[in-house]
């Protein structure tokens, strides 16, 4: 029993070292040469001999920079040295024997969506060098782990998700698992013990709905079913939860309002036991604000 009291004060000190050494890596080094760029670095061009083509440029949404003579360049997901190459390469026409260096003045943030069994889940900015610890601890660490830890199933630039032991992340301390972020990343974080709760009413598959320990109200609208019934009334959903006494209570909340903008803080976690119901709206289809979110927990968690 040793053990597992001491576990959870090591995973907060450990989350803790992660997120100090992030900053003050980002701080005070410079992106490593295998860094890959992406929207919103800014990097500063160098042509020797020629000023005028030597600038700060900012890398755009679509992964492209404008530049002098030759328009876009397409530099996202390449490092400075193959930006650099290709950059030499487009102004051979205009120039002889052009020498170009390309460094990175500032990085771009991450957008990094973090859902489950953390305490604060949402969308969070991350520094363009973040790693998996870090988008843990930007959503406040994780829930109570009572000794086990959870799965994080990470999904990268639409390739398969990765599941990755937090038990072994965190508390053996195997570093190859805290895996590297990119923009649009999603985090998933599976609680280590399951439980049942009921989904009922406007929902593709009503009836009973395996979650995971801290999994929240939207985790069971997307099992219930691959997406959430076109005449759902999102803006009136009821959580019924049977309180220590024995007596129920039933809380609505208003998912269409609130996550919409992708305000997760209002996702109630769910309890073993729970009924959910989602009644039948006589309004248009308003679900559709809602489908990314749900479509991006089913895809995690399948």
């Amino acid at each position: 029993m040793a053990t597992l009291t001491t576990r959870a004060p090591i995973l907060g000190f450990l989350l803790f070292l992660a997120a100090l050494f992030n900053l003050q890596t980002a701080a005070c080094a410079a992106p490593a040469a295998s860094y890959r760029m992406h929207a919103g670095d800014q990097l500063a061009i160098s042509v020797f001999g020629e000023q005028t083509l030597s600038q700060t440029v900012t890398v755009a949404p679509d992964g492209s920079i404008a530049y002098p003579l030759i328009g876009k360049l397409a530099v996202g997901g390449k490092t400075v040295g193959e930006a650099a190459s290709e950059l030499t390469t487009a102004l051979r026409p205009y120039l002889r024997d052009p020498a170009v260096t390309i460094a990175i003045v500032a990085e771009g943030a991450d957008n990094v969506l973090v859902l489950g069994d953390v305490k604060t889940p949402g969308k969070y900015s991350l520094p363009g060098t973040s790693r998996l610890t870090d988008a843990i601890a930007a959503a406040g660490g994780l829930g109570s782990t009572n000794g086990e830890y959870p799965t994080a199933r990470v999904s990268l630039d639409r390739a398969a998700p990765v599941d990755v032991s937090l038990d072994k992340l965190l508390v053996d301390g195997d570093v190859s698992l805290n895996v590297p972020l990119a923009s649009d990343t999603v985090v998933y974080v599976k609680g280590p013990r399951p439980l049942v709760v009921q989904v009922l009413g406007a929902v593709d598959h009503p009836g009973d709905v395996q979650v995971s320990e801290g999994d929240r109200l939207t985790m069971a609208l997307a099992k219930a079913g691959n997406s959430t019934n076109a005449q759902a009334d999102l803006s009136n959903v009821h959580l019924t939860r049977q309180l220590a006494d024995g007596s129920t209570n039933t809380v609505s909340y208003d998912l269409y309002r609130e996550l919409r903008n992708g305000d997760l803080s209002v996702d109630p976690v769910l309890h073993k036991g729970d009924v959910v119901y989602v009644p039948q709206s006589k309004k248009t289809d308003r679900t559709g604000a809602l489908q990314t979110l749900f479509l991006l927990i089913t895809r995690l968690t399948l």
